[in-house]
C-alpha cells in the first residue's frame, strides 16, 4: 500500500517536515511493509521555500541584505532542482520574525531587502521566480522592493521619499526609468493564500496592520497612505490596485508585483503542489494523509490541507485529515471534503499536551487512525 503524508506545519508545535516524519513513522508502526512518501506542504507562507527546495533536491543561497529597518540580515533564496526556478519568501528579509514585539512598526518597515534578494537572483542568472508573500513585517505597498530594483518614489520637490510607509501620502510621482530592465524578461508566480484588496476595511492596513504593531489610529493612517499610493500607481501604470484581490498581501507587496512585474497570482498551495510534483505522486498512491495545527473554517478558504483534498479528489484518492485540533462547529463542513477527520487532542490528550509533545502524540495518533482505516477498508490495504 502506498501512502502519501502531506501535512502543513502545526503552528506553535512542529514544522511540516517534522509532522510528515511523525505521521510516516506512525503508519509504519502500524504496517511496517507500507510504502510511505513524505511530501510536507505549505500554502505560500513561511516554510514554502525550504519545502520546495527539499522536495525537488534544490539548494539554498544566502546573501546579506537589508532587514525591515535597513539593518543587514542574512537572508536566503532557494533554487529548485530544475536549476531554473528561484523561490523567494518575503519573510526571509522583510519578515515579522526578524523583529521583537516591541520593535514592530509598519510605518517604518520596508521590503527593500526582498528586492535585494530578487536582484541577487537576477545577477545569478535566474529568470523564473516563485514569490511567497506570508509573514511580512511591512505595510509599504512593496515600495522598498521596487526601490531596490531601481524605481524612485518622489515627493512634490522631486526628492526621494524615505523607506517605509510613513511618507507615502507625500508621493507625487514614480520614476521607472532606472527600473531593472531584466524584470521584464522574467516570469513571476506569486504564491499567496490572501485575497485581500490593497485598501479599505479588508485591506492590508486594517486586517494585517495590527499584528505588525499598528494601533487602530495608525492602521487608519496607513490605509489612507496606501490609498494615495494606489492613486499614483494607477496614474503611472493604468493598473487599479484598490480592489484587486491579493494586492493587500504582505502589506501591499502583492500589489507592487501585480502592477510592475510580469506576474500572476496563484493560490499558494497550488503553486507548492505543482512545483513539488504532488500530482504525479498522488496518481499512483492509495491513500493521502494531511493535517495542520487547527482545522476550522479557514481550512476551507484555501489552506494547504484543503488544496491537498482537492488534488486527491481529482485523482479519486481517499484523504484523511489529521490535525492537532478540529473546530467542532466545522467538522461537518470538513467531512464533505475529507474521507475522515481526526484530531490529536481529545480524550485523554489535552490540547496543551498535544502541543508540548507534538511529535510523539502525532505519531501515535497516525498509527491509531491508519490501523482503524485498514480494518474498515481491508480491500484497499
Amino acid at each position: 500500500m502506498k501512502i502519501i503524508v502531506a501535512p502543513d506545519s502545526f503552528k506553535g508545535s512542529i514544522s511540516a517536515r517534522e509532522a510528515a516524519r511523525a505521521m510516516a513513522e506512525g503508519i509504519l508502526d502500524a504496517a511496517p511493509g507500507s510504502e510511505v512518501i513524505q511530501l510536507p506542504s505549505a500554502d505560500g507562507g513561511e516554510g514554502t521555500m525550504a519545502i520546495l527546495v527539499a522536495a525537488t533536491n534544490g539548494h539554498i543561497v544566502t546573501k546579506q541584505v537589508a532587514g525591515p529597518f535597513g539593518k543587514p540580515v542574512a537572508a536566503s533564496f532557494g533554487v529548485l532542482g530544475n536549476g531554473k526556478t528561484c523561490v523567494i519568501e518575503i519573510a526571509e528579509a522583510s519578515g515579522l520574525t526578524l523583529l521583537s514585539e516591541a520593535e514592530r512598526n509598519p510605518e517604518r518597515a520596508s521590503t527593500e531587502g526582498t528586492g535585494e534578494l530578487i536582484r541577487h537572483a537576477l545577477d545569478a542568472g535566474y529568470r523564473e521566480f516563485i514569490i511567497g508573500l506570508g509573514g511580512s513585517a511591512t505595510n509599504d505597498g512593496g515600495t522598498g522592493l521596487l526601490r531596490a530594483l531601481g524605481m524612485r518614489f518622489l515627493d512634490a520637490a522631486g526628492e526621494m521619499l524615505p523607506p517605509g510607509a510613513a511618507a507615502l501620502d507625500e508621493l507625487c510621482a514614480i520614476d521607472t526609468d532606472s527600473f531593472d530592465p531584466r524584470i521584464q524578461a522574467c516570469r513571476f508566480v506569486i504564491a499567496s493564500d490572501v485575497d485581500n484588496p490593497l485598501v479599505g476595511p479588508k485591506g492590508a492596513s486594517h486586517v494585517f496592520g495590527p499584528q505588525k504593531g499598528a494601533t487602530d489610529e495608525m492602521a487608519e493612517a496607513l490605509d489612507r497612505k496606501l490609498s494615495h499610493y494606489a492613486d499614483i500607481v494607477e496614474k503611472e501604470t493604468g493598473v487599479s490596485l484598490r480592489d484587486f484581490p491579493g494586492a493587500g498581501a504582505a502589506g501591499g507587496a502583492g500589489g507592487a508585483l501585480l502592477a510592475f512585474f510580469p506576474a500572476v497570482m496563484k493560490r499558494g498551495i497550488d503553486v507548492v503542489l505543482k512545483a513539488s510534483g504532488f500530482s504525479e505522486s498522488v496518481a499512483s498512491s492509495d491513500l493521502i494523509f494531511t493535517g495542520e495545527g487547527k482545522s476550522d473554517r479557514q481550512t476551507l478558504s484555501g489552506k494547504a490541507a484543503f488544496g491537498i483534498a482537492q488534488a486527491a479528489a481529482d485523482h479519486g484518492k481517499p484523504v484523511i485529515l489529521l490535525s492537532g485540533t478540529i473546530d467542532p462547529e466545522c467538522r461537518g463542513d470538513l467531512e464533505r471534503f475529507f474521507n475522515e477527520v481526526h484530531a490529536v487532542a481529545g480524550g485523554e490528550i489535552t490540547v496543551k499536551q498535544s502541543m508540548d509533545n507534538a511529535y510523539a502524540h502525532l505519531r501515535e495518533r497516525a498509527k491509531e487512525v491508519f490501523t482503524a482505516y485498514v480494518h474498515h477498508h481491508p480491500q484497499r490495504s
